[in-house]
């Protein structure tokens, strides 16, 4: 039998993919849709991969040292969009309900055996890096999470579950989607860049045309983005390619955009390190049913398997 993982969940993440499509309501005609699918989606992950650790990672408040290398990084993003109807109406999205719901998950995770990690000015991301490069180094684990900017810490004992797919991310999907390595993935981003978090990129590359001119990238060997710019110098010797001039060119520009998007401790001070390190190793696990039952019907939740999400969660505790 497999060892049992490490379930780490991109709290945020997952909570949106619920609160923007979950009509459901509670007695009083509020939203609580967001809340209720983020328990029954962590009750189902639970049944499935039997974890021996649940870690929920919450999102810091962006990064002032990503912010400080670009000003205007993640700013001003796409409001998501609402696909959610109840009695014919779209439910209209307020900061109030969204907040109250993400509230709601916290207080609810207390009573179960479910470590929750917050630290100001840091992004999930990195605590989530954090934990699958050092302080769960040799664990299996499950992330869950849509976000791609987690596909570099892809390996042999890492894999990602993906609520928007619907199915897990292996270093295996990611080169039959992509062409490349997960070793090398965030080096193709660097030149790639990123749209939604305001991370400008190379003109003209794209993964399909950095893996057919740099067939190097889908080895399991690191690149650099210093190593493809002297590829890119090498062959642009034998061919006159608009890709190789504009790499070269914008070498700064690339190794600027790796700065932002490498996921290591290199981004969080070591203050925060301590603050994660020290709540993983600290963790007591709680199992109060009762606590959970009062805040459901409390909060005029009804429609929900409460016994069959308790055996789920509280198996975490079981050696």
């Amino acid at each position: 039998m497999s060892p049992r993982p490490v379930l780490i969940v991109d709290a945020l993440n997952l909570f949106i993919r619920h609160f923007v499509a979950n009509p459901m309501m509670n007695e009083s005609g509020d939203h609580v849709g967001g809340f209720v699918g983020f328990l029954k989606s962590l009750g189902m992950l639970c049944e499935r991969t039997i974890p021996k650790e649940v870690i929920v990672v919450w999102e810091g408040g962006g990064s002032p040292r990503r912010r400080a290398i670009l000003k205007n990084y993640k700013d001003k993003r796409r409001p998501v969009k609402m696909n959610r109807y109840y009695d014919g109406h779209e439910i209209p999205d307020t900061l109030e309900n969204r907040n109250s719901q993400i509230s709601l998950i916290i207080e609810a995770l207390g009573n179960l055996p479910c470590n929750q990690i917050y630290v100001p000015d840091c992004e999930a991301d990195d605590i989530i890096s954090r934990v699958v490069k050092y302080s769960r180094q040799e664990d299996r684990k499950v992330i869950v999470s849509s976000d791609k900017d987690l596909y570099q810490l892809l390996s042999r004992k890492t894999i990602q579950w993906s609520p928007g797919q619907k199915k897990y991310i292996t270093p295996k999907t990611v080169a039959e989607k992509f062409g490349l390595s997960v070793e090398n993935f965030c080096t193709a981003r660097s030149f790639i860049g990123d749209q939604s978090d305001k991370i400008k990129g190379v003109k003209g590359a794209g993964f399909s045309s950095l893996v057919k001119r740099f067939p190097e990238l889908s080895d399991d060997n690191f690149l650099s983005v210093g190593d493809v710019v002297a590829l890119a110098k090498h062959r642009i010797e034998e061919k006159k390619l608009k890709l190789f001039e504009n790499i070269i060119r914008d070498e700064k520009v690339a190794k600027r955009n790796w700065r932002l998007m490498y996921l290591d401790t290199t981004n969080i001070s070591a203050h925060q390190v301590e603050k994660i390190d020290y709540v993983l190793d600290n963790f007591e696990p709680v199992s109060n049913k009762i606590k959970l039952i009062k805040l459901l019907k409390r909060e005029g939740v009804n429609n929900f398997n409460i016994d069959a999400f308790f055996v789920a969660l509280t198996a975490v505790n079981r050696k």
